[in-house]
């Protein structure tokens, strides 16, 4: 039998030297090729010349959000978007036979750039309890399966409903109905494991847990920090917003214990200047910091301000704003004046003099923008840090002003939507009683799941059902074996999916595959073909919409999936119309326009060009917190070490990824080519530990219970990373994060601060396995 596509031979490792500018020509040919690799040219021509147009298919791939219609170039996408929306829409499909020929056992020893290369599924498939197989199943018996277990259960909470950024905006509501309608408020999402740290500390400190600027406000930033982020890799469509910063003046502060491309310099391929110039210097200033290092940087910086304010009494802080809409500073103020510059420097790797130059930066702007993403997030201390951030910005007036705000980009479609549709296991009782008046059933109010305490549940087996909603969980959660250990105790799991992951390899006792139409795709219903809408990073909601036949005609949309498994499960609770839900989804969204806050006459204003923008309270001075200002936090110190002879782990994505999804083995502003088995570490770390380029090692995490996890045969590359840090590449070493270990408050994986020594294999250029 000819190997399937993605079917790699095994390679060898090539380094070159890291890339010293991202974008530019490369990016449009790479993306291209995977794209034409993929599916037919009219297909890509239609995906990529619709891709974030007014009317057209906001990518999957990441949430920046769009400029205003009217400002969109004609070529609105970045090399990642264009590639992930041709994979969706890719030419090859997975039908019965391909699971005849592939074993449940077989499928699971893939690697995950094989089995997404196979292509979209095309039809409902079951794993039967002591089947090593799936097989077809028709979409009335599927859904049959899944509701009889649902109705069998001793209790609603003996189910899961996990939801990845993926879902619309319409499939996320619909989805958390359906759960609350059965009694649980069991609703894990991706979000728990990205950026729940910086909801919570908002949440805590300004009452809303959501970034409050716009693209207009990045534009004229005086001064931008870019902090804990990636934007080369993980969201490219920012460097476009920091050029344009750029060109009006602003000055970008980066800080990353990795240098990376796209923070140095962009090379916009939409304008000549990126084709045939120099393009644009991104970061004016590079902070090597090391990980988890942020809270202390952020400690000093406010240190240091408070110090320049008794030296030139009423020219540094707003006290208009200070005095008018914070509560706590006294305190704050007091404990910042205790900041230990010995820790500092521990655990910044920082010298008062860097950090003392960026507070220069600091007094010489009117407008400050901070914005981050996981590398401040996935840390024990993550909340912490950006209540920090908050104190900074506070400490100038630097909220609620143009040009001014907290920033955290979300790297997922609609992660934000999700959580704002009431995909969370702890809404407020004012969206729980919105639903109540809507619908007429008392949904369920006890605290729910998240995704680590689902995984929990499932060990202690208090879990029956997990049912997902897109996404591949089993890769993005932290500690695989023990994740898989779990979900191999439910009776049942289900995935509604566009294409084969690991979690479909990771099966409970039945195992339904629920294939779904994917976003690029025509979605016609009974009133006819419908819209999605989406929430980006910046609070704007707009449409998406397919172009393209669906890959099967077995397909369901999201939607209809979730109605039709609502009538045979949860049929009679309340007055919830599923039918006509499924049949016209402008009724979804009068239902959402009634229950959720800003979302009033949700379909005349989604109709309009661009969509529309959600109120940010903060901008319009008011903040929904305990004290009913912006609160001003006293947060410990914090100096992240790691034991002689071990290092802090940070886990990446490559370039040429996307979530959980590798494209290639290559990573090319990284420069490595050939392998993802791969530990990037600094010179002189290499040289204590007694360790070279190309050394074979194995990474073994130490948890504090004494306990061991290994991520084994990973070639050593040395690498300009900050001394005492390495980093590896993820979904590969998340059987490293141990989970227990969790963000404080927040329960966020802490992937970003791993300690872990390398131990040598004796081997040396050995290939690592494909």
């Amino acid at each position: 039998m000819q190997n399937p596509p993605g079917e790699e031979p095994e390679t060898s490792l090539s380094v070159t030297p890291p890339k010293k500018w991202a974008a530019g020509v490369p990016a449009v040919v790479h993306a291209l090729e995977y794209s034409l690799e993929q599916t037919s040219p009219r297909k890509t021509g239609v995906d990529l010349l619709t891709m974030n147009q007014v009317g057209g298919i906001d990518c999957p791939g990441c949430a920046w959000a769009d400029p205003a219609p009217g400002r969109r170039h004609r070529n609105e996408y970045c090399e990642n978007g264009a590639k992930h929306i041709n994979d969706e829409a890719t030419t090859r499909r997975i039908t019965a036979d391909f699971f005849r020929e592939h074993s449940v056992s077989d499928l699971a020893a893939r690697s995950d750039m094989w089995l997404n290369q196979q292509g979209r599924l095309t039809e409902p498939m079951i794993k039967r309890p002591g089947s090593d197989h799936y097989e077809p199943i028709g979409w009335n018996a599927a859904l049959g399966v899944l509701a009889q277990e649902l109705k069998g259960l001793d209790s609603p909470d003996e189910a899961v409903f996990y939801t990845s950024g993926r879902a619309s905006n319409e499939a996320a509501f619909v989805f958390q109905l359906f759960a609350r309608a059965l009694g649980t408020n069991n609703l894990p999402d991706c979000s728990n494991m990205c950026h729940e740290s910086s909801g919570f500390a908002l949440n805590e400190t300004l009452g809303v847990g959501k970034g409050t600027v716009s693209l207009d406000d990045l534009h004229h930033a005086d001064l931008i920090f870019l902090v804990g982020q990636n934007p080369g890799s993980n969201h490219p469509r920012q460097l476009s917003a920091l050029e344009e910063a750029k060109r009006n003046g602003g000055r970008i502060v980066a800080v990353n214990p990795l240098p990376e491309a796209g923070l140095r310099r962009f090379k916009n391929p939409q304008k000549p200047s990126g084709i045939v110039g120099r393009g644009t210097q991104i970061a004016d200033r590079f902070l090597h910091i090391k990980p988890g290092g942020d809270l202390a940087l952020f400690q000093a910086l406010n240190r240091l301000l408070l110090e320049a304010e008794d030296a030139r009494p009423g020219t540094v802080l707003d006290h208009d704003f200070i005095d008018a809409h914070t509560s706590g500073f006294k305190e704050f103020a007091r404990h910042a004046r205790t900041v230990d510059w010995d820790d500092v420097r521990a655990a910044t790797g920082l010298t008062r003099q860097e950090i003392e130059k960026v507070r220069d930066e600091v007094l010489a702007c009117e407008r400050v923008v901070v914005c981050w993403a996981m590398g401040i997030t996935q840390h024990k201390h993550g909340v912490p840090t950006v209540r920090e951030i908050v104190n900074f910005l506070m400490l100038r007036g630097n909220l609620g002003r143009a040009g001014t705000g907290v920033c955290p980009v979300r790297g997922h479609s609609n992660v934000q939507g999700d959580r704002t549709m009431g995909i969370w296991e702890q809404m407020p009782d004012s969206f729980l009683d919105a639903l109540q008046e809507e619908f007429g059933f008392d949904p369920p109010r006890p605290r729910g799941l998240d995704s680590v305490n689902a995984i929990k549940a499932m060990l202690e087996g208090r879990v029956k059902v997990f049912l997902a909603l897109a996404g591949n969980f089993v890769r993005a959660a932290p500690d695989s074996e023990v994740t898989e250990r779990a979900m191999r105790t439910c009776r049942l799991t289900a995935h509604i999916s566009t294409k084969l992951n690991r979690s479909h390899t990771v099966c409970g006792d039945t195992a339904l595959i629920l294939p779904t139409l994917g976003r690029t795709e025509r979605d016609v219903q009974a009133d006819g073909q419908q819209f999605v809408t989406v929430e980006n990073s910046m609070s704007e909601v707009h449409t998406s919409r397919g172009r393209i036949e669906p890959a099967s005609r077995m397909l369901l949309s999201e939607v209809a999936i979730l109605c039709r498994l609502a009538r045979l499960s949860v049929d009679g609770t309340g007055d919830i119309p599923w039918a006509k839900f499924e049949g016209d989804y402008n009724a979804i969204r009068d239902s959402i326009s009634r229950i959720v806050p800003g979302f009033h006459d949700f379909n005349a204003r989604v109709a309009r060009p661009g969509g529309f923008q959600l109120p940010n309270p903060v901008n319009e001075g008011v903040f929904r917190t305990e004290t009913g200002k912006a609160r001003f936090t006293c947060n410990e110190p914090v100096v992240p070490l790691a034991p002689e002879g071990h290092l802090l782990l940070q886990t990446l994505r490559s370039h040429d990824q996307w979530n959980t999804v590798p494209y290639s083995n290559n990573d090319r502003y990284r420069g490595i080519h050939g392998s993802r088995h791969v530990v990037l570490v600094n010179p002189a770390d290499l040289s204590a530990l007694g360790l070279a380029q190309g050394d074979r090692v194995d990474l073994v995490s130490v948890w504090k219970d004494g306990t061991e996890r290994r991520a084994e045969n990973f070639e050593v590359v040395s690498y300009p990373a900050a001394k005492g840090s390495a980093a590896a590449y993820y979904p590969e070493t998340n059987v490293l994060v141990p989970l227990d270990s969790v963000a404080d408050l927040s329960n966020q994986p802490t992937s970003k601060g791993i300690i872990v020594r390398l131990e040598p294999t004796g081997d040396r250029c050995k290939p690592a396995p494909v």
